[in-house]
This record gives structure tokens, C-alpha cells and sequence, in this order.
């Protein structure tokens, strides 16, 4: 099956869209020509330059990383480091690199999730849901057109809030104007003040659907100069956000949880608070460093917080509300590459992926 790595990471950004990345990260190909033809795909959680080599070895030209191996701008590449080592070594053999980063933590079906089912928590939310990722559109339409432009809209993607679609308001007026000597207008004559029957059709969408949304709207929409409105809401969006929370089955004893999640993350150790409560019931979790949601986690009454990179004054902010369990930043995202490759799987049946081999976790325990 003959792919482009174009098409390898389109399907990737529909299920986790780039402008949900956080404002520090680099999400998206940092290495490489996304019209290459995709020979093999290598996924792993970081970009390094072993995991490079086995690229090389397996005959792979595409690396999907959950890391990004580049976090801010480079002025030099001259192999002085690890990063520009990685970089070197991936473009001298026409390998592309790509990362997913925090777009996909912050989506429903993301890392977070994948952590929650590897628990078996049950009826899952996230944690910290985001409040800025909608826009609200408004045009003006000629009233026997509406249906034609309202469809197009609909097929963009817009109009689409929670499980229903093709959401619309729509509400009659009339509309002026005069067109000048330069024009071609649709309806009217030049020079001449014209009144027309419209409509005004407004629906909701999500940020990164804007571009196709109105290149529909350019399309379908019969005026030569089309009015219309962009307006930002600030609406919570319940499945994109940071962080999740969920229950378990059964309530266990707090010492037989932290062995259950020390196994099942294959943990070396897990660094935690006290015990708030004998028994744990509800989960807050959050793949990698996720101490800014202590406080949210703390509001939603969970009995332990899950997450990594926890520094030593930060464990006194649980403050006998909370218990936190930190299992390190690998241990909680190590999974993450398998939500990767089941979801391209799914997407591409026939084509060649490969979980990678190479042990990427830089810390070590003695």
C-alpha cells in the first residue's frame, strides 16, 4: 500500500488536530518531506539517535514520536549535541520525523485515556477541559441559495457540537447594497441601490476546521463580495482538555493500588504522599508532568493523583486532601505508543508499522 507520509499524518491530526498543541510545544514533522512516499513508519515515544538506527535498520523512513526532539529553535545543526546528532543522522538518510505531542494528551481518546484503560477506570471525563477551541460563524446568503451553502458549511465540518451535526440558526432579513463600476454582481445593477431577501446563518465550529470551512464558504456562496463574521466563544470543550479522571470498578485497599499501578506501568518505583483514605475509589491522572493539575484534581474530591516528575516541595501542595503517586515520566506515557500504532492500524489496515524496540527511558534505578 503506496502512502505519503502527507496522508500518515493528516489521519493523525484528525485525531488529534495540531492547534490543540500547548503554546510551548513543536508538534507536528520536524524532520523530512511529507510527500514522500511512506515506506515503513517506526513509532516510539522519543526521537533519538538509536532509535534512528533502527529506523535505518528496518527499512523505515518515517519516525512518529510522541516526543519532539526539537523544543525550540536550533540556529546551528552541527552535531554538538544529542538533538542535533539525531537530526543529522535522520536527514542523511531520508528519514522524516514527526511528533504528537500534547495534541494528544489533550484529546479524549488520547494519552490520558490510554492510561485510564490500562486501570479499567470507568465513565471517564477530562480533567481540565479547555474553554477557547470554538468559533462561531455568521454570513448572509441570499435566501434561495441558503440550503446550498448551509450543506457546504455542514460538509466543512461546521455546525457539529457534541453528538449532534449540522447545528444551524437561521433568521430572514433584508440586505443592501451598491455596486460600483468594477463589480459583477450577483444580483442587482451597478450604480444602483438593491435590496435582497437573505439569510443569516450562524453555526459553531472548531478551531482547526476554520481553513476548510471557509474555503466551503468561498465556494458554495453565490456573491461576488461575501460579509461574514469569525467570533471567538469561550465555551468549555468536555473531551479536549488536560488530564482525566475516572472510577474503579471496586474500591481497593490504597497499598494493593499503588501494587496494581506499580505492575501495570512497570514502575521501578512510585514516589508518594501519604494515604488520605484507606481505600481508593476515584482516579486523577495525567500522563508525564502534570503537577499543575493538583488543584483540579484536588476540586474533583479524587482520593490519588497519578502523574511524573514530581519535585520535593510540590508533594507538600497535596496537603492531606489528596494522595499523589508520581511513576515517573517514561512509565506513565510508555503505553502511548501503542494508542499510535492500534489507531494507524485501524486507519491502514495493509500498511507497514512498527512499534520500536529501543529502550528510550533515560533514567535508570540501582
Amino acid at each position: 500500500m503506496n502512502l505519503s507520509i502527507k496522508e500518515i499524518t493528516n489521519s493523525l491530526e484528525k485525531l488529534a488536530p495540531l492547534p490543540l498543541e500547548e503554546g510551548y510545544d513543536n508538534a507536528g514533522l520536524i524532520a523530512g518531506d511529507a510527500n514522500w512516499v511512506c515506506k515503513k513508519a517506526l513509532i516510539t515515544l522519543d526521537s533519538t539517535e538509536d532509535v534512528v538506527e533502527e529506523a535505518i535498520q528496518k527499512d523505515c523512513n518515517l519516525i512518529i514520536a510522541h516526543h519532539p526532539i526539537v523544543f525550540s529553535g536550533l540556529k546551528k545543526i552541527t552535531g554538538r549535541n544529542y538533538v542535533e546528532r539525531t537530526l543529522i543522522k535522520a536527514i542523511k538518510n531520508d528519514i522524516a520525523i514527526y511528533a504528537i505531542h500534547t495534541n494528544l494528551d489533550n484529546v479524549y481518546d488520547g494519552v490520558n485515556k490510554k492510561m485510564a484503560d490500562k486501570l479499567n477506570l470507568q465513565h471517564c471525563s477530562i480533567l481540565l477541559p479547555k474553554k477557547d477551541l470554538l468559533r462561531k460563524l455568521v454570513t448572509y446568503c441570499p435566501a434561495a441559495h441558503a440550503d446550498h451553502v448551509r450543506e457546504a458549511l455542514f460538509s466543512a465540518g461546521a455546525g457539529h457540537i457534541g453528538n449532534y451535526d449540522a447545528c444551524s440558526f437561521n433568521s430572514e432579513g433584508i440586505g443592501t447594497f451598491r455596486a460600483n463600476e468594477y463589480s459583477n454582481p450577483f444580483v442587482g445593477e451597478k450604480g444602483k441601490m438593491h435590496q435582497e431577501a437573505e439569510q443569516r446563518i450562524e453555526m459553531v465550529y472548531s478551531i482547526w476546521k476554520e481553513q476548510n470551512i471557509l474555503k466551503a464558504l468561498f465556494q458554495a456562496h453565490p456573491y461576488e463580495e461575501i460579509a461574514y463574521d469569525l467570533i471567538p466563544l469561550f465555551n468549555i470543550s468536555p473531551n479536549k482538555g488536560a488530564g482525566m479522571m475516572g472510577l474503579l470498578e471496586k474500591p481497593m485497599h490504597w497499598q494493593d493500588f499503588l501494587a496494581l499501578l506499580k505492575k501495570t506501568f512497570k514502575a521501578e518505583v512510585i514516589r508518594h504522599t501519604n494515604p488520605v483514605k484507606d481505600e481508593i475509589k476515584k482516579v486523577a491522572l495525567c500522563g508525564g508532568s502534570g503537577s499543575f493539575l493538583l488543584p483540579n484534581a484536588i476540586a474533583a474530591q479524587a482520593d490519588i493523583f497519578i502523574t511524573a516528575d514530581y519535585k520535593y516541595h510540590q508533594f507538600f501542595d497535596a496537603d492531606n486532601k489528596i494522595m499523589i503517586a508520581d511513576i515517573g515520566h517514561f512509565e506513565s506515557e510508555q503505553f502511548t505508543s501503542e494508542l499510535i500504532f492500534d489507531y494507524l492500524q485501524q486507519k491502514f489496515p495493509t500498511f507497514a508499522l512498527v512499534l520500536s524496540e529501543t529502550k528510550t527511558n533515560p533514567i535508570n534505578y540501582y
